[in-house]
């Protein structure tokens, strides 16, 4: 896990390359634990501040723990989205340092409703809430992996080739099978809506993996981390219909 916290996280772990990383990405979804107890903590503040509140802190601590990494990629991808033209114009969008209305845009349909989601589960329980945070802090990472497991790189220079190289033969078999059951512990406060909230990471990867393809001519570290991170929203939506 070290490896991974060094590139996944801002806890401070060093001494770790991206091929280490890469070694390690069938242990992915277990990185969603670490993200997910710093804004599960912050949740449990609902029983003395406004739900809302806590949910802004507390969706904003999981973000600050993944220093932000894969909102990055939520702002690059919808920009990239909006721009007319072949898979190669894309690409070089994608990897433009400025921020268009498309990521804008794209950032407040992946986060606001994500918060509001949030809100309503923290003001029936904080608790409630905190679990559903960490599930989708989880299945974010496994939605992710899915990806990488089963993409295929757009570009050889892309981060996500030695991610794609390391899942392959028996590892990708294993990192399937916890990217899809690592989530579901969380997810059993939820009752029904919990049995949704466990295929969000499949669905959501599958429909990254078909638009990365398609816009992008393949997957890369900005469509694997806006992925997750929509994984994340879709799994807390689904969560709160219960409240």
């Amino acid at each position: 896990m070290r490896p991974l916290l060094s590139f996944f996280t801002v806890y401070p772990v060093s001494g770790y390359s991206l091929n280490d990383a890469a070694r390690a990405s069938h242990l992915l979804p277990l990185v969603g634990l670490f993200t997910g107890a710093a804004g599960a903590l912050l949740l449990l503040l609902a029983f003395a501040l406004p739900p809302s509140v806590a949910a802004v802190l507390a969706l904003g601590g999981a973000l600050l723990s993944a220093g932000f990494h894969h909102a990055d990629g939520v702002l690059d991808v919808g920009d990239a989205l909006m721009v007319h033209g072949d898979s190669a114009r894309r690409r070089a969008v994608l990897k433009d340092a400025r921020v268009g209305i498309g990521g804008l845009g794209a950032l407040f349909l992946v986060y606001a409703p994500a918060v509001a989601a949030l809100a309503a589960l923290a003001e029936v329980s904080p608790l409630r809430a905190a679990s559903a945070l960490i599930a989708g802090e989880v299945a974010s990472r496994s939605a992710m992996l899915l990806m990488m497991a089963f993409g295929r790189p757009a570009e050889t220079t892309s981060s996500s080739t030695p991610f794609v190289s390391a899942i392959s033969g028996p590892r990708r078999t294993a990192a399937t099978a916890l990217a899809l059951l690592a989530p579901l512990p969380f997810l059993l406060p939820a009752g029904a809506a919990g049995v949704f909230g466990a295929v969000c990471a499949p669905l959501i990867a599958a429909l990254g993996l078909h638009v990365s393809r398609r816009a992008f001519g393949g997957i890369g570290g900005d469509s694997v981390g806006a992925t997750g991170e929509l994984t994340r929203m879709v799994l807390l939506v689904v969560v709160s219909t219960t409240t």
